[in-house]
């Protein structure tokens, strides 16, 4: 009696140690085989500033889906990864809907938070039912609040996919809203004008959505030609330019300028329209209009980059619509149409800025070609493989629409439309003659960055009642495209200093059930998963009272 009880005191002694000791020791380990439990260098920097409690709703609970259930049970789980790192993190799921009496009321406040619900289909006890959901967070610190969106739509994609897509997307999501909730010192960026930019309300969405991130101000080059120092100075006050589709040309004192800019390390993104041709255009009696060539005298600055900007326009058989209206007065109708001067472009998912996109809407784009010198260049995006270019001045019809492409033509696809630099920037103006003296002029610069796009029009939100829409949303097909959140990652990678934007390259595949397999060997796993437990139950016990009887005699 005595041995009993000193082998129990030993045993839950034990156990108290091993508690205590474990209070202050703390460890996971991550088992998967694409670790995906385990937090990325720049997320654990992110999480680990909080001083704070940082409360986390997720609007994801309720009668679920299985495709959403897994996203939910996934969430739950990278999020207790972020709290094991920091306390301060506290997070709950809740269903928004769930008690509410006025559904529609609380359905439109949602959305005029800007948070998209989604319609899904739930089947339960052979019925189908049809589902609001809203699959966001909404990260709260002091008093900001950041929106985190978990699911990643992509068009043609599987259950399968969207979700893998949702789930390698949920750690940059949530870091990111970690990272904008504790910026305390904003980077600049200057939006250039002066050379006919577009205006700011034709992308307001999308500097509205990077205010979270950097500070914003405008620069206009017409000063060059009285100050040119003056607007020097001004621009390296900024860590980086937007030049959104400028329809005048460029001075070559201006140029010079905006060398000097990049020579001395500033970064550039550049969304230049090398073909003047707008759909608004062909919305007259005959639905025609020509495309005409635009001179923005910019070829010779970027050919020192190693880029050349085609004067043609990209046809493409991968293509995003547009709506046309037939018929007159009430009996009017919208029909959606195959338009291929706007190409949807796929990702090759083969950076981390294009990594994990929707597809990429272009409207009236041209083709670029790279060239050998001693910059790095990674192109972000092309057109598909079935496409061709065509050149201008040419006449645009309307019509078109009627006559079925002959594919045989769409031979010499993969156009660059979009392509990142990267190097010790050489000044443009090496070895020639100065337009403008300047005091203590660059001729080579430090590691630097610029993306060139090959369309102003990849910025531009669409406009209803005034009022900017969401870049990436086209209002007459009720399309999403991944515009914005492509632009937003070119600033990203241009600027980060915390390499977040490397998240993206994480790679996480989620294993789903054979639906085929289990309809087939329903039956046979049913046997095996209960059948085959009682069988062993009953041989083991079988045998165990066999030995006891031989042993014992009883």
């Amino acid at each position: 009696m005595k041995k009993s009880l000193l082998s129990i005191i030993k045993a839950v002694s034990l156990l108290l140690i091993v508690n205590i000791v474990g209070s202050y020791f703390y460890s996971r380990i991550d088992l998967t085989e694409d670790s995906r439990y385990t937090l990325s260098k720049s997320a654990l920097n992110a999480v680990g500033e909080f001083d704070a409690p940082v409360i986390i709703d997720i609007l994801l609970d309720g009668n679920l889906p299985p495709e959403f259930i897994k996203l939910k049970v996934e969430t739950r789980q990278l999020l207790e990864e972020f709290a094991a790192e920091n306390k301060n993190i506290k997070f709950n799921f809740v269903n928004p809907l769930e008690g509410n009496s006025q559904i529609d009321a609380v359905i439109t406040d949602l959305q005029g938070l800007g948070l998209t619900p989604t319609n899904v289909t739930v089947e339960q006890n052979g019925k189908v039912s049809q589902e609001i959901i809203f699959p966001w967070a909404m990260v709260n610190y002091n008093n900001s609040t950041v929106k985190v969106p978990l699911l990643k739509n992509k068009l043609g994609a599987t259950t399968e996919e969207r979700v893998n897509n949702s789930v390698q997307h949920l750690e940059y999501a949530f870091a990111d809203a970690f990272t904008r909730l504790n910026i305390k010192e904003k980077k600049k960026i200057a939006i250039i004008k002066g050379n006919g930019e577009m205006e700011d309300i034709l992308m307001a969405d999308y500097l509205t959505t990077i205010k979270d991130y950097y500070n914003i101000g405008a620069i206009t080059l017409d000063s060059v030609a009285t100050n040119p120092e003056k607007v020097l100075q001004q621009l390296k006050g900024f860590d980086l330019v937007i030049i959104a589709k400028p329809t005048e040309a460029f001075s070559d004192e201006e140029k010079y300028i905006m060398d000097q800019f990049i020579t001395g390390g500033g970064k550039s993104l550049w969304l230049i329209d090398q073909v003047a041709m707008e759909l608004d255009s062909l919305f007259n009696e005959n639905g025609t209009a020509m495309a005409l060539p635009r001179n923005l005298n910019l070829n010779d600055f970027f050919f020192k980059y190693g880029v050349r900007l085609n004067v043609d326009l990209v046809n493409d058989l991968y293509f995003t619509q547009i709506v046309l209206a037939t018929g007159e007065g009430n009996s009017s109708q919208y029909n959606p149409v195959p338009w291929y001067y706007n190409p949807m472009v796929f990702s090759k998912n083969d950076h981390p800025i294009n990594n994990n996109l929707e597809a990429v809407r272009f409207q009236f784009t041209s083709s670029m070609d790279t060239l050998n010198n001693d910059y790095k260049k990674h192109i972000l995006l092309a057109s598909s493989p079935l496409s061709k270019t065509e050149g201008v001045p040419k006449p645009i019809h309307l019509d078109i629409i009627n006559t079925p492409p002959d594919k045989n033509i769409y031979k010499d696809g993969n156009k660059i439309l979009g392509v990142l630099i990267e190097g010790s920037f050489k000044s443009t103006f090496l070895n020639r003659v100065k337009p403008i003296a300047l005091d203590k002029p660059m001729d080579q610069g430090p590691e630097n960055k610029m993306i060139i796009l090959s369309d102003g029009d990849l910025i531009r939100n669409q406009i209803r009642n005034g009022r900017p829409l969401e870049l990436g949303y086209d209002k007459w097909t009720n399309n999403f495209f991944g515009n914005k959140e492509f632009l937003i990652n070119c600033l990203n990678y241009l600027l980060d200093d915390t390499g977040l934007i490397n998240i993206r390259n994480k790679k996480v595949s989620i294993p789903f059930l054979d639906e085929e397999k289990i309809n087939d060997q329903k039956t046979k796993w049913q046997l095996i998963n209960i059948g085959l437990p009682l069988c062993l139950t009953f041989i083991f016990g079988f045998l165990i009272h066999t030995i006891r009887k031989k042993k014992y005699g009883v």
